[in-house]
């Protein structure tokens, strides 16, 4: 809210002005005060403190939970320990146990909640977008729960999805419980979000900015503190019980020179062009189940069909996979052996998450990604064997590339491919093939794998993040300084006779009012002044309805369009800090639209401008070639 006063004015004497003196209107509404960080900030940040720990243990308890399925399920072994389905003896009964999850899992969306269908982060974008980031209170155990299940039974997905969907449930729910804001709920749901991804790979800086670029939706004090103090708080949780080595270590690794860096930017190019045929596939899977004549809940066991078979023929292609990822980069899995791992996860997880089972996509992703980089490295090097480049190196480009051109998150891939690993060499690398996913991705498809599901229910996903033009104007620059004003004490009907006679300032919308001591008394409308009763003598200042808003001349005419529409009034006066009754200017709604229409027409000069020099230098460099032919 804005500020409200109630002033009793004095004179130079310091003594009370008469009443008769005083403006027509004792309240006052003044532009808020620029706070950027206040004392509910603080309260949130202390919750987002607590999310993190809570996502801590979060990531702690699910990972071992999927562990315990794991080890019961394909090796009938009582024990939370984190295992790989890999080395299972089961034979063909190992295609059953994957359907035998989905069907539960499917039973669940079905009686429990279908939120827990889907990737976890477009649903958790969905709610941020159209649900004020309300997420069903039940979710914050039917999607662990569910995830535990569907993975510990060899669905081909890492833990970190869930997880990260579950903290943003938990920051949501606690946001419903405590009353927030809208604004309060989405900063507790990232944050727990953030706290989720920390937590599950020790990488707290790309946690942070994973939740900035795919769930805030903007980049502000009051949302990015408490999400990294969340994102820190998880990741030392993390430590207590993990310790502080990375993930993925990559050792041993030279600075690589131009002609790699020239190449590692190329195989970034056809990474991107891979990451859209990917999310097509994805959605493809998905389009084909919708059209299935049977009811959502049979899906997941379909599906699992697929899983289970691929499982068989590949069994390190069932479960999370994190030992899949580790042995690409490492390169200790090359050759046929690895094109036949990274392309039979993909079929599994493209036919399993688009059955629509409870499931993620980071790692999935960052195994075919760092399966395609480590093999078109291995092509390169065989071809070109002092080009510098390492396979290693490439196989970490490919997997933060794949995760950049399909997700759109460019800072959040770089940066997760550096912590995860620790290795700084491949910093510039991942720069040149991330960059050039994310520009082949951005050119040849619109939404991507984490947007285009909700997209297509018509729900407007941002996907840039620019400052507002609104905020870099102040009401000074805008304002009319000449400013047409009727006196308080003035007779109604002799103002009304000036309305309609035409002359300069009569045709205006809304006049500031002011008394014979030229101090502010309230704004009136033209259409106030021609249905009041003037039968009487009445004064202007009789009639005055709307309380006086006043805006100080260094806002900004954002603030200014706030306040106009926060109080219902198209006009505002403008004053300076010193004396808030002394008008300086006027400010009407459609000064800030003329402000914003000379924007656009500088912007639509700046476009033809540089389309015309485009025109005249390929119109010059034709001439230049039939001259020469002449």
């Amino acid at each position: 809210m804005q500020k409200k006063e109630r002033t009793k004015f004095i004179n130079q004497a310091g003594l009370p002005v008469a009443p008769s003196m005083e403006p027509a209107l004792q309240t006052i509404y003044l532009p808020e005060d620029k706070n950027i960080y206040n004392y509910r900030s603080i309260n949130i940040s202390l919750i987002a403190i607590l999310l993190g720990i809570a996502g801590g243990f979060i990531a702690q308890v699910l990972t071992r939970l999927i562990g315990l399925i794991t080890n019961l399920c394909f090796y009938g072994v009582f024990s939370f320990s984190f295992s790989s389905p890999a080395q299972n003896q089961l034979g063909l009964w190992v295609i059953i146990i994957p359907i035998m999850g989905a069907l539960i899992v499917g039973l669940m969306a079905k009686y429990g909640s279908a939120g827990i269908r889907g990737h976890g982060i477009p649903e958790a974008m969905e709610q941020v977008l159209l649900n004020e980031s309300r997420i069903q209170p039940r979710l914050t155990f039917l999607k662990p729960i569910s995830a535990a299940i569907s993975i510990g039974t060899g669905g081909p997905f890492g833990a970190e999805g869930p997880i990260i969907a579950t903290g943003g449930a938990l920051g949501s729910l606690i946001g419903q419980l405590l009353k927030t804001s809208a604004d309060e709920r989405k900063t507790l749901l990232a944050a727990g979000a953030a706290a989720g991804m920390a937590a599950t790979f020790g990488s707290p800086v790309s946690a942070v900015l994973l939740t900035v670029e795919l769930l805030l939706f903007e980049f502000k004090p009051q949302s990015l503190i408490p999400v990294t103090l969340a994102s820190a708080t998880a990741t030392a949780v993390r430590i207590c019980f993990m310790g502080t080595a990375p993930i993925f270590a990559l050792k041993d690794v030279a600075q690589p020179g131009s002609l790699a860096l020239i190449i590692y930017l190329l195989m970034g190019v056809v990474i991107g062009v891979c990451s859209v045929y990917v999310t097509k596939a994805v959605y493809l899977v998905e389009d084909t189940f919708e059209k299935l004549p049977i009811h959502w809940m049979w899906w997941p066991a379909i599906g699992a069909v697929a899983v289970g078979v691929v499982g068989y023929f590949s069994p390190h292609t069932l479960g999370v996979g994190y030992d899949n990822i580790d042995r690409i980069l490492n390169g200790s899995i090359i050759g046929k052996t690895l094109i036949i791992l990274f392309i039979l996860k993909f079929v599994s997880w493209a036919i399993s998450l688009g059955s629509g089972t409870s499931g993620g996509t980071l790692a999935p992703l960052f195994t075919i990604g760092g399966g395609l980089g480590a093999t078109l490295g291995s092509i390169v090097l065989s071809i070109f064997p002092n080009s510098g480049i390492d396979i290693r190196i490439a196989a970490l480009v490919g997997m933060a590339a794949m995760f950049a051109g399909s997700a759109r998150a460019l800072l959040a891939s770089m940066l997760f491919a550096f912590e995860t690993t620790m290795q700084p060499y491949g910093l510039l690398p991942l720069l040149a093939g991330c960059s050039s996913a994310y520009l082949v991705s951005s050119l040849m498809m619109r939404n991507t794998i984490m947007t285009e599901k909700i997209v297509r229910r018509g729900v407007n996903v941002p996907s840039e993040y620019t400052a507002d033009f609104l905020t870099q104007i102040l009401v000074k620059e805008c304002a009319a300084q000449k400013v047409v004003s009727i006196k308080s004490e003035d007779d109604i009907s002799k103002v009304r006779n000036w309305l309609i006679s035409g002359d300069e300032g009569s045709l205006h919308h809304g006049y500031p009012v002011i008394d014979k001591n030229d101090r502010l008394v309230g704004v009136i409308t033209r259409r106030e002044l021609e249905n009041a009763d003037d039968s009487s003598g009445q004064k202007v200042e009789k009639i005055i309805k709307s309380p006086l808003v006043v805006i100080y001349e260094d806002n900004t005419i954002r603030e200014a369009a706030d306040m106009m529409a926060l109080y219902k009034v198209s006009h505002i006066p403008v004053v300076t800090r010193g004396d808030k009754y002394k008008m300086i200017g006027f400010i009407s709604h459609k000064d800030i639209l003329n402000a914003r229409r000379m924007h656009n027409e500088k912007e639509k000069l700046y476009k033809k401008y540089i389309s015309f020099t485009n025109i005249k230098k390929k119109k010059t460099e034709r001439g230049k070639s039939e001259n020469i032919e002449a």
